[in-house]
């Protein structure tokens, strides 16, 4: 990965000034320490910061085409570059490095805006055609790389993280009190939208197009799924089989570096899948990294060493104390640039910076295997909730959700769990039911908003998502919609920005993502829900096709969240300082975004240890981390950023 960022100015008074380049991408040099380069143009910039990893001598950017006409700035990888570059030289184009990035700049001039199409990649790119004074801003299709812009007056500004752009800004920035609401209730603001008012980001598969005429938003991917009667056929050998083929080649194409990569091995399926893969496909050295925790019930540890002992990889391991937690919180949210709900981006943080302290800079991660191949639990109690619905009376169906979690208390009956698992049996082809439960679980959190916060939230968070979904949604098996709504809420805004971009280049390093490859997803899409989830057996053909790789204590064992500790991490004997000033009546009450009263009962819950359940911790987070994100972009600006 890198950094980049950059302005176009639809009405110049003169030409750009570098200075405002110059701070943009100073703020954003941990995405790339290796170097800088800007170029300006009559009414606009471009500006790079590099992390190298490809063509190290030669690779700097901006970079041009032949001559010179057009310009890129780019933060990622184009996996497939060397086979593009070989087709692009066949038909004539000249390349002056031996970067991914070059194949760029030819394909624009071979193929116009549909050069993105071409690519397997994870990118946020920035093409500037100087014959045509147009800007294009293209975000991968899945959401892996993050870029974000905002107008101010006639100039429209752009970078990978938006604290480059508030260094644009004259004045402190303001709460979107919407993407608050939504973020309370998804985990992640409905993209475009952010936690800054004003600031957007470019969604997963959009092309933002920018000319003297204004922007325009054009959507060159999305995730697609068929009507029923169209889906793949073949026997679960011959689809596993394929599967395998299509894991093998996003995994190899992942490992194309100058620089050693390594892999995080979890030891859960997905991450397990990806290092058996290098070890028995691939000529690569193994390479591998992990953490754990103090606290058993998040633990992972002996599951790692399962594989590890099988595979003799050269491992590194670093465990996660909760203290850990509180004393990283603030980087952390000063990284993600957004409340969180979680306390589990902070651990990935200190991951990523283990990786860094071996003097890696690439890892491979497992992230996508869940949505992608149906292994989350929230699949599996939509699964029993549709199955109920079709009897919303009956006392023995909702008892299989004690399959689903046994720790369930069932003394009182279906009753008891109609009260929460059986919100909306009614309406089961309702666009949000496979998510109900946690949508409706988590905004109970905003019973701490205040007033005021309530007040400025004017629509509705569940109006909002629908409006983004895509015509033919209601039209898609009950299981397809959920994945679609997992990978545009969960997974995008949260997994792979707040826990994956944003923790792993804080510490300069990059991750590359096997199970998201597109080709791989289109034909996961294409599957029926069948050889997702067989019964309650989640990602069926996943286990099916890595069966004779894997121990069957990697295969077999019941999947396990990855989680940390929350309230536990704040509330000690050594409780840190900001988190008594910030979460303090006065504060709660200045900043203004929660009810003062409402947090000091929290609080005293917390003292007394009877703050143990979701919502609880939820809400503690959730609290602490728009304080956090207030004090650091809001109340210190100026300090910051000016």
């Amino acid at each position: 990965m890198c950094g980049i960022a950059g302005l176009y100015d639809f009405d110049p008074k003169g030409p750009v000034n570098t200075k405002c380049l110059d701070a943009m991408i100073k703020k954003i040099e941990h995405r790339g320490p290796d170097g800088r380069g800007i170029k300006v143009f009559e009414n606009s910039g471009l500006a790079h910061a590099r992390l190298s990893i490809i063509d190290l001598q030669t690779g700097d950017q901006p970079i041009h085409n032949e001559d010179q006409t057009i310009w890129t700035v780019f933060n990622g990888e184009i996996f497939n570059y060397i086979e593009l570059r070989d087709e692009l030289k066949k038909r004539g184009h000249v390349f002056y490095t031996q970067s991914d990035t070059e194949v760029i700049v030819h394909l624009y001039e071979e193929y116009g805006d549909d050069f993105v199409n071409q690519l397997n990649g994870q990118f946020a790119i920035a093409l500037y055609d100087s014959r045509n004074n147009r800007l294009l801003l293209i975000r991968d299709r899945i959401g892996i790389v993050p870029l974000f812009y905002m107008k101010i007056d006639a100039r429209l500004y752009f970078a990978s993280e938006i604290k480059s752009l508030l260094t644009a800004r004259n004045d402190a920035p303001a709460l979107n009190y919407a993407a608050l609401d939504q973020i309370f209730t998804f985990w992640s603001a409905v993209s475009p939208e952010t936690i800054f008012a004003g600031i957007y980001e470019v969604s997963p598969g959009d092309m933002l197009v920018i000319e003297k005429g204004g922007a325009k938003t054009v959507k060159y991917w999305d995730w697609e799924f068929p009507q029923e009667g169209d889906y793949l056929q073949g026997s679960d050998e011959t689809l596993a089989e394929n599967l395998k083929e299509l894991l093998i080649d996003a995994t190899r194409i992942r490992l194309r570096s100058d620089v050693p990569v390594g892999a995080y091995l979890s030891g859960g399926l997905d991450s397990s899948t990806i290092v058996s893969l290098i070890h028995n496909y691939t000529n690569n050295s193994l390479r591998t990294f992990s953490i754990g925790f103090e606290e058993d019930d998040f633990d992972e540890t002996n599951h790692q060493n399962t594989l590890i002992d099988q595979l003799k990889t050269n491992h590194s391991y670093l465990k996660c104390a909760n203290s850990d937690i509180a004393d990283n919180f603030v980087d952390t949210i000063w990284h993600t640039e957004s409340p969180i709900l979680r306390t589990a981006p902070v651990p990935m943080k200190k991951l990523s910076g283990l990786v860094k302290d071996n003097k890696y800079k690439v890892v491979l991660t497992g992230e996508g295997a869940d949505e992608v191949l149906g292994g989350y639990d929230i699949f599996k109690e939509a699964k029993i909730r549709q199955f109920w619905s079709k009897y919303p009376d009956s006392k023995i169906r909702p008892v299989l959700l004690k399959r689903l979690y046994p720790y369930l208390d069932m003394s009182q009956g279906s009753a008891y769990l109609k009260v929460f698992f059986g919100q909306g049996l009614e309406e089961p082809d309702y666009f949000g039911f496979s998510h109900l439960t946690r949508w409706s679980s988590t905004a109970k959190c905003k019973e701490f908003f205040s007033d005021n916060t309530k007040s400025n939230i004017l629509d509705n968070s569940f109006d909002t998502i629908a409006k983004t979904l895509p015509a033919e949604f209601g039209n898609w098996h009950w299981f397809n919609r959920a994945q679609y709504l997992e990978a545009k809420s969960l997974m995008g805004g949260y997994l792979l920005c707040s826990q994956g971009d944003r923790m792993l280049m804080s510490n300069s390093i990059e991750g590359r993502f096997p199970f998201l490859d597109h080709r791989l997803i289109n034909f996961a899409n294409r599957l029926h829900p069948k050889f997702k989830m067989r019964g309650l057996n989640e990602k069926f053909l996943l286990k099916k096709t890595m069966q004779a790789d894997l121990p069957d204590k990697i295969v077999g064992r019941y999947k396990q969240p990855y989680r940390a500790p929350n309230i536990p991490a704040f509330f000690n004997d050594a409780t840190n300082d900001y988190v008594k000033t910030l979460l303090s009546t006065a504060k709660i009450n200045e900043y203004g975004y929660f009810d003062g009263k409402r947090v000091e009962r929290l609080l005293k819950k917390i003292e007394k240890g009877r703050a143990i359940g979701n919502k609880d911790n939820m809400a503690l987070v959730g609290i602490l981390s728009t304080q956090v994100w207030h004090y650091l972009f809001v109340e210190n600006f100026y300090n910051r950023f000016k």
